[in-house]
């Protein structure tokens, strides 16, 4: 066994301005701010899980997905996060093709959009 097999670990994303990051994260996506500090705020998300918001400079610099939230319905997260005013990607790349910002592989449903800085977050529905 691993010394990091038991170890909980959280996820983290750049921001290039941490007030417009935090409003995104907390006010756009209702993630529940738990501790901010200068340049770093912690949002909890499902299941005891922590996402870091921090600033810098190399914010948005990633080409894949940076964060991914596991939903039990994507079609009702979806609809919440457009009313919130966030918009979705579409692909259209050999099997990763989407519908309305929707791509099914498998057993699960799966849609992506951006932060502010161009983070690429998903969402994704399994089983």
């Amino acid at each position: 066994m691993g010394a990091l097999t038991d170890a909980k670990a959280h996820a983290t994303v750049a921001v290039s301005d941490q007030e417009r990051g935090n409003a995104f994260y907390g006010d756009t996506l209702a993630l529940k701010l738990m501790a901010t500090n200068p340049g770093v705020a912690m949002f909890e998300c499902g299941g005891g899980t922590i996402l870091e918001v921090y600033q810098s400079e190399f914010a948005g610099t990633g080409k894949s997905t940076a964060v991914t939230f596991h939903v039990s319905n994507l079609d009702a997260a979806m609809a919440d996060l457009r009313g919130r005013g966030v918009v979705f990607e579409e692909y259209d790349q050999g099997e990763l093709k989407t519908a309305n910002g929707v791509v099914e592989l498998g057993g699960a449903r799966a849609a992506w959009f951006k932060d502010p800085d161009g983070n690429t977050l998903g969402v994704v529905q399994t089983g």
